[in-house]
């Protein structure tokens, strides 16, 4: 059965699938990177993972895959190939397309986490059907990606979408990027995480606590939620001015508090509008499969012709 190799590498984890040629999933895997074995052992078990999965594409599938897609966090250089830097994985101009080809036989899409998973939301999530889309992830950071016909920019040196560094209040916490008043260091679940758990005297406090405890009316949980709504709103009106999307995608770990975040934030930006065309406001619909579909369909995409029909390797 035709299908292809579809990778999604994070900081502490990697998922995996075989994915049929209609988008089934047709097997899934998951393994952990391996992060603390040094970046030269987190490469050598993806190639490895990536060989294990074209081998059971062979046996039980009855053909090898036709290509493979991969998705890595970091600074991507997309048209090369190559991982430039991952702070998390500690690597630097790492080749993984070349890497992965000459080890598959075969040929290989390599992609930006948050962009691929952004690709995935644009074509069959929350975002299908919308010819521009802006998606946005709320994790540890703050990321975007920039959806325009079905497809994600990646900018010119590869640093579209970094929403999560539009200063939104100048002068303000310090950012590791060497700026201050990031929006990622606001609105983040990271920076909720931290501010609830300085309010409430529990370190081990998160945001989905502080969501919790907005829900039940505690002060300080609905000034800091507020806080970081305010934030992001800043942060989302200033995207949508330069970029215009007819839908704005919500993922990560802060947008699984549901309408906690989406009943305020919708409200936030409407305010914030003044000659500007308010999208449609959804959460991600993927989940944590995003990045591993988005990579399926980076794969996919290098068995296309300029056609849009599928050739055989």
């Amino acid at each position: 059965m035709r299908h292809v190799i579809a990778l999604d590498v994070g900081g502490t984890g990697m998922k995996a699938a075989l994915v049929g040629a209609d988008g089934t999933l047709l097997h899934r895997a998951r393994r952990a990177t391996g992060r603390e074995h040094g970046p030269d052992a987190v490469v050598a078990g993806i190639l490895d993972f990536a060989a294990e999965l074209h081998a059971h594409g062979v046996e039980h599938l009855g053909e090898p895959a036709a290509a493979a897609g991969i998705a890595v966090p970091g600074i991507i250089d997309e048209a090369r190939g190559v991982a430039v830097y991952a702070a998390n994985l500690g690597w630097r101009d790492v080749p993984l397309r070349d890497l992965l080809a000459t080890r598959l036989g075969i040929p290989v899409a390599l992609g930006h986490d948050v962009r691929t998973g952004g690709l995935a939301e644009g074509r069959i999530g929350a975002g299908r059907g919308a010819d521009r889309f802006l998606f946005v992830a709320l994790g540890t950071g703050i990321a975007g990606a920039i959806g325009v016909d079905g497809r994600v920019e990646a900018g010119a040196h590869g640093f579209a979408g970094e929403i999560g560094h539009i200063v939104v209040r100048p002068g303000g916490t310090p950012c590791p990027c060497g700026q201050r008043g990031c929006l990622e260091r606001y609105a983040s679940a990271a920076a909720v995480s931290e501010a609830w758990a300085a309010a409430c005297g529990d370190p081990g406090a998160d945001a989905a606590d502080c969501a919790k405890a907005v829900t039940s009316g505690d002060p300080d949980a609905v000034r800091i939620w507020q806080e970081a709504v305010d934030a992001l709103a800043d942060g989302l009106v200033t995207a949508l001015t330069l970029l215009d999307p007819r839908t704005l995608v919500i993922g990560g770990g802060l947008a699984e508090a549901g309408e906690t975040l989406f009943t305020p934030l919708r409200d936030a930006v409407r305010r914030r509008l003044t000659f500007q065309k308010l999208p449609t406001i959804a959460p991600a619909a993927l989940g944590d499969t995003a990045g591993c579909l988005g990579a399926g369909l980076l794969a996919r995409d290098l068995l296309k012709t300029t056609d849009g029909t599928e050739v055989t390797p």
